[in-house]
């Protein structure tokens, strides 16, 4: 699932193409994508309209719209984002395409249909619940700690918890914990000060790395103009099992933890369960 450095990454290269263009033109392949309105009043609602800011919030990205209304997607598990010229044949898997008068129409792929789109006057109705955002100035250390000390869940399930942190997926958690030499099955609230530190520069390190690095391109994410993001190249153990660890040389691991692949070396992030 693309995650906060690939949303990101989306959101600034969309912004130059697409800001002040108007929609003239919107085909639904795939209807069920669209969560509110209905597909009918969605297209006929979106048309004439411009986008005036586009904006990430968690692994949302919401297009403010000259009418009031905020164009919200979500890509979930394989939605990409592609800026093509009108003469550009229709990809396998394409959800919708959206026609702009600036000259590139923007095309929705996703293979396996769980992307969402919303086109609402309250955008709180969609995103209201998220929690903060992780590379705000109000992400402290020191709010970390509050949240974690309130949870008994394992910390990689916190770092994934959207409703407690905004943004951060499997694959950045994984990153964030192995700088932190944070085993991911420890629970939140046994974390000392100084592993809260620690996780806090991880975090924020492993994301602002991310987004310099274009996303990570593991699975289907795509950039707006087809390449692929290069974080992945970065990665020190997710999505690296068996491979050995760079600080160590013992195998990652893998373990699935409440659904979720979580890489970690066993030997720097030691089991304090």
């Amino acid at each position: 699932m693309p995650e906060l450095p690939e949303v990101e990454t989306i959101k600034n290269e969309l912004a130059p193409h697409l800001i002040r263009d108007r929609f003239v033109g919107v085909d639904l392949f795939w209807p069920r994508v669209v969560h509110e309105p209905s597909p009918e009043a969605f297209c006929r609602r979106l048309i004439g309209q411009t986008i005036i800011d586009i904006r990430r919030r968690g692994k949302y990205l919401l297009f403010q719209l000259s009418g009031g209304q905020t164009l919200i997607l979500h890509l979930k598990m394989s939605g990409v984002l592609l800026l093509r010229d009108a003469s550009h044949g229709l990809e396998n898997h394409t959800s919708a395409i959206f026609r702009l008068d600036g000259g590139s129409d923007l095309h929705f792929v996703d293979q396996r249909r769980f992307g969402s789109i919303w086109l609402t006057e309250d955008e709180n109705k969609v995103i209201g619940k998220l929690g903060g955002e992780p590379l705000d100035a109000s992400f402290t250390p020191a709010a970390l700690g509050n949240l974690s000390s309130k949870r008994r869940v394992p910390i990689k399930v916190l770092l994934c918890d959207q409703h407690t942190i905004a943004g951060i997926g499997s694959m950045y958690a994984d990153e964030a914990l192995f700088a932190a030499r944070i085993h991911p099955l420890r629970k939140a609230n046994t974390l000392s000060g100084d592993e809260i530190e620690r996780l806090h520069r991880g975090i924020v390190k492993v994301l602002q790395d991310g987004i310099k690095h274009n996303g990570a391109s593991v699975d289907t994410y795509r950039r707006p103009d087809g390449g692929i993001g290069k974080a992945h190249l970065e990665f020190q153990v997710a999505h690296r099992h068996g491979e050995p660890c760079p600080n160590c040389g013992s195998p990652i691991q893998r373990v699935s933890l409440r659904g979720r692949g979580s890489y970690f070396c066993t030997r720097c992030q030691p089991d304090g369960t």
